[in-house]
């Protein structure tokens, strides 16, 4: 219908200096258990690229590989470059961005805890069939599976705690989300570097033990509250009300609920989110739901994930050597994370991203120099150069820990407005799922093709990013995530194209 002067408006006045309330052992409790569905993530993540180098999965499945990683002399490179091996691992997320969007309406109708534990249920199934696989069919539809539990979980956990948190902490408890991701990675390495001495079955227990994360999300997400946001967008009020009173440990909570309510309202006159997200006055949101993913996943942080152990032994490490080195840069990226829960709301989303972009730079060009002039074919990195690889690599995963890797999740999920955010959340999860795809599909091949210089492509990505950041992200640390709205009103850029609630109501149809 057409935006005329009684149509709702959404917030219409800043009141987040009403806003009322603390942090309350109930609202952390939620976002711990929440945060859970990280985990999943996570432990794909890590568990891919032990996996996808132990001797017995590959017998079983990728014969041709396991031949060519057997051989003396051969391109260090080019070992693993093999299209099926790569599927093995980029299935699941084609399955997530597909997921992902069929959640958004899920999430929208039937609240977050739905999407919760539609994933969870999901990833349990899919990790069943992965570790009872028997031909390359049933692991690909296990992957899948695992692959829409991701999609839902991805889509809705990032929503719930940004809606759950307060302003002032939103960062932090937001980040639970991160590192529940990390400590999935480096519980699966640490799994991996167990299970490769169980020769020939220790890969399905590695595969397998993915049921746990994916129960604890499930039964979670049955026991966990709705947020207020959702319930007062689905026409709960008082039920809404109350949850907000309990969450804040406090009864004064009006500016905020009825910052929520003037959200709501927008929301319901709203039929078509994903069409409504297209309009001018929702262009800065849709930038960032598109580039920040993007930007994450172009750090070429999954690359060294998924294919650590493999990337390790192209190095010249062993074995048991790549994936406990593997394993030491999962313990880095789970305790740098802490770094930016404690920095994120005091230093701000920027300063983070920048400096983290700045030393994510100088470590892939260093690696580069490293690889191009001691590393080539039929050649192995002497002890001290391989030490000096995984110290830098450590530092790289550092700097990504406490910048782009929780906040290229936590940006996109607080700067939605109600009636568009879960079809943004949407957009942010599809287009990391997509991106992470095209990479775990492409990334072997473009090893054994670029050699070195693929860590200087990911250096060159890393700079345009940190440019962007610098140029086009406003501060959102400590601004209400239902008054996100006026920070876009007042940055240099975004103003110039977000237009004022009044011209917005003349001009825009909803």
């Amino acid at each position: 219908m057409a935006g005329g002067p009684l149509a709702p408006t959404g917030v219409a006045k800043e009141r987040a200096e009403q806003y009322q309330g603390r942090v309350t052992l109930y609202v952390v409790i939620a976002c711990i258990v929440a945060a859970v569905g990280g985990s999943i993530f996570g432990y794909d993540i890590g568990i891919s690229g032990g996996v996808t180098s132990m001797d017995g999965f590959l017998r079983e499945f990728f014969h041709s590989v396991y031949i060519n990683k057997q051989h003396a002399h051969e391109n260090n490179y080019c070992k693993y470059d093999n299209q099926g091996l790569a599927a093995f691992t980029s299935s699941l997320y084609l399955a997530g961005l597909v997921a992902s969007l069929v959640a958004s309406p899920i999430t929208r109708k039937y609240g977050r805890r739905a999407s919760i534990i539609c994933g969870g249920i999901s990833f349990l199934f899919g990790a069943t069939l992965n570790a009872a696989a028997v031909n390359i069919a049933m692991l690909l539809l296990g992957r899948i599976m695992l692959g829409v539990g991701i999609g839902f979980g991805n889509q809705a956990v990032p929503l719930y705690l940004s809606e759950m948190a307060p302003a002032h902490l939103r960062g932090a408890l937001n980040m639970m989300f991160q590192v529940a991701t990390t400590l999935g990675i480096f519980t699966a390495n640490m799994v991996n570097y167990g299970t490769q001495k169980l020769e020939p079955w220790g890969w399905r227990l590695s595969l397998g033990l993915a049921a746990i994360p994916a129960f604890l999300m499930t039964v979670g997400g049955f026991l966990l509250p709705e947020t207020p946001n959702s319930m007062i967008e689905r026409g709960s009020k008082e039920r809404g009300k109350k949850v907000l009173v309990r969450i804040r440990g406090t009864d004064n909570v009006e500016a905020e609920f009825q910052d929520m309510v003037d959200a709501s309202e927008l929301a319901n006159s709203i039929k078509h989110p994903f069409r409504n997200i297209l309009e001018r006055r929702n262009r800065p949101q849709l930038v960032m739901a598109i580039c920040m993913p993007t930007f994450q996943i172009l750090t070429g942080i999954n690359s060294i994930l998924f294919y650590a152990p493999v990337l390790f032994q192209s190095m010249g490490f062993g074995g048991n050597a790549s994936l406990y080195s593997s394993a030491v840069t999962g313990a880095v990226l789970a305790g740098s994370t802490f770094i930016s829960i404690a920095t994120v709301d005091r230093l701000g989303r920027r300063a983070l991203l920048i400096s983290g972009g700045i030393q994510m730079i100088i470590c892939q060009v260093i690696v580069a120099i490293i690889l191009g002039l001691k590393f080539g074919d039929n050649q192995e990195l002497s002890k001290g150069y391989s030490i000096l690889v995984v110290i830098v690599i450590c530092l790289f995963v550092l700097a990504f820990g406490w910048s782009w890797g929780p906040l290229g999740w936590t940006v996109p999920s607080e700067i939605f407005p109600l009636e568009t955010r879960s079809a943004g959340q949407s957009i942010t999860v599809s287009v990391n799922l997509l991106f992470t795809f095209i990479i775990a599909q492409c990334f072997l091949a473009m090893l054994c093709h670029f050699k070195f210089g693929i860590f200087l492509f990911f250096a060159g990505w890393i700079t345009v990013m940190t440019i962007f950041v610098y140029v086009f992200l406003p501060e959102t640390t400590g601004v209400p995530i239902e008054e996100m709205i006026f920070l876009w009103r007042k940055h240099w850029f975004w103003k110039r194209i977000v237009p004022e609630p009044s011209e917005a109501g003349k001009n825009e149809t909803v």
